[in-house]
C-alpha cells in the first residue's frame, strides 16, 4: 500500500509541539562538535644576509687560480697578469669573483 504524505498542517502542528517541548525546559542536549586544533606553525629565525665582496681573480688556462687582488686594486692586478703572460706559453686571464665576506674588515694598526 501506498504511504499517505502528510500534511503540512500536520507537519506544523508537529513543529510546535517541538518548539513548546523546547520551552519547557526539557532541551535535548545538542552534541558538541570537538574543537580543531589547528597546527601551530613552526617558525625559523630569518638567515642572516650573506655578505659578498668582489675581487680580481687571475686563472690559468686549466681554471687553477694564481693570484688574487680587492676590486680596488685592478691596475696591481692588470700588472701581474701582463708579468705572467710575459713568462711563459701558459694561457692566463683575470675574472671578478664575488667571495662570502665572512668577517668584518680588520683594521691595520699603526705602528707609533
Amino acid at each position: 500500500m501506498a504511504r499517505k504524505t502528510p500534511s503540512r498542517l500536520e507537519l506544523r502542528k508537529q513543529a510546535e509541539a517541538a518548539e513548546a517541548e523546547e520551552s519547557k525546559g526539557t532541551k535535548k542536549k545538542a552534541v558538541k562538535k570537538k574543537a580543531t586544533r589547528k597546527k601551530a606553525t613552526k617558525r625559523t629565525k630569518a638567515k642572516p644576509i650573506e655578505r659578498k665582496r668582489l675581487v680580481w681573480v687571475i686563472f690559468t688556462g686549466s681554471m687553477k687560480e694564481e693570484a688574487r687582488f680587492p676590486y680596488e686594486q685592478r691596475k696591481e692586478a692588470e700588472a701581474r697578469l701582463e708579468v705572467l703572460r710575459a713568462r711563459g706559453k701558459r694561457l692566463y686571464f683575470m675574472q671578478p669573483v664575488k667571495e662570502v665576506f665572512t668577517e668584518a674588515p680588520v683594521e691595520e694598526a699603526v705602528a707609533e
